[in-house]
């Protein structure tokens, strides 16, 4: 079989390595289509996912640029040959796509395919996703398709691998939220055990003080007193239960995997797109991995509760032997001047005491209507 410059058993062994090498769902839906089309030497190729509602929950092309991509508009519904690849096991192998009498045409923004071939991505009888290439790179007589039965073979043989990655990935993710769930039920632990003892106390004292003001000055003065070093104490078991509370995700996977699960999950759970970009980061002290961790989420909930913008991007890079995280969003913005006149911290009090307690330092650059960036840059070992 030939398949342009990527030809070969060396050439199918690295497209299933560069599969199985990823762990995240997106990642590697992104890697198969950009192996399939590599590998096929195809115009274009695409992936797309099903949900539960006659659409896809996901859809990756390749050989797209981005900007085509958001001229052509909403994904997909499951119509059509798309519609075919997901309900019928056999392949779909076309001359014209356009002629095929189910076609039902596309967004004036779509780039023209002609040859057609696509098939499902199969677990056992669950349809993985549809995955589809067009436009073989190849001379082709009138009315013929570039695609061959070698070509549907290949395809074949990538798309099991394909749903095996797939798999495992699903499965990673699953683990991953269930790793969250799990550590949060443990902190609601924590946090009854270590705190609400102290704040029944606490209550108790201010109710106590509140009937004794009228009448013993002298001693609602006292229960007072005994509020605010309750308050203190109260707070310093929240900061030991929650603060300084390790995750175990990022002794078990590093900085890096526990920040792209975290904002996987923040990006499902908000409005806002959240996403993550890691880039050659080195792994840290444990207490630095901790600051930039403790920095990211404390930057991540001021964005998604308090700015009210459309994107949060959150960037971590190597410098030198340390790194640098990034946190920005698109939102309203603030003065910082004017925040902390007003005695109100958004959390950068926190912020600057982890990053000074690892030798670190943290800049603030945001204005009204012009968004917030955090950045904390910290040193290696």
């Amino acid at each position: 079989m030939s398949h342009g410059p990527r030809s070969g058993l060396a050439a199918v062994s690295s497209a299933m390595l560069a599969m199985s090498r990823h762990l995240e769902v997106r990642d590697v839906l992104k890697t198969i289509v950009a192996s399939a089309r590599e590998l096929l030497d195809a115009q274009y190729a695409a992936l797309g996912v099903p949900d539960d509602h006659g659409g896809f929950a996901q859809f990756v092309v390749d050989g797209v640029s981005d900007e085509q991509w958001k001229a052509i508009g909403p994904l997909p519904r499951r119509h059509g040959v798309l519609a075919a690849m997901l309900d019928d096991a056999a392949p779909q192998r076309l001359a014209d796509v356009r002629r095929d009498p189910r076609f039902g045409g596309w967004p004036g923004a779509h780039p023209d395919l002609v040859d057609f071939l696509g098939l499902p991505v199969r677990d056992g009888d669950e349809v993985l996703g549809a995955l589809f290439l067009a436009n073989k790179r190849c001379p082709k007589p009138e009315g013929t398709c570039g695609f061959t039965e070698d070509d549907e073979e290949l395809l074949g043989i990538l798309a099991q691998h394909a749903a095996i990655a797939l798999t495992n990935a699903r499965l990673y993710e699953r683990s991953r939220e269930l790793t969250i769930a799990e550590e949060r039920s443990r902190l609601a632990h924590e946090l009854h055990d270590a705190v609400s003892q102290k704040l029944f106390s606490l209550r108790l004292t201010a109710q106590a003080a509140a009937r004794l003001v009228d009448r013993d000055p002298a001693r609602a003065k006292g229960e007072l007193q005994q509020v605010a070093v309750l308050a203190a104490e109260a707070a310093d078991e929240l900061r030991a239960a929650v603060v300084e509370l390790r995750p175990a995700a990022l002794d078990e996977d590093g900085l890096v995997a526990t920040l792209r699960t975290q904002i996987q999950v923040l990006d499902r759970a908000h409005s806002a797109r959240v996403t993550f970009t890691g880039h050659l980061v080195r792994a840290l002290p444990a207490a630095q991995e901790e600051a930039v961790l403790r920095v990211a989420q404390e930057a991540l909930h001021n964005a998604l509760r308090h700015s009210g913008g459309e994107h949060v991007d959150v960037t971590l890079e190597r410098r030198g032997s340390g790194a640098v995280l990034r946190v920005g969003d698109d939102g309203g913005g603030f003065d910082p001047h004017a925040v902390r006149r007003a005695g109100r911290h958004l959390g950068l009090v926190s912020m600057r005491d982890r990053a000074s307690g690892v030798g670190g330092r943290l800049t603030v650059e945001s204005a009204p209507g012009k968004g917030t960036t955090i950045e904390l840059e910290v040193p290696g070992g």
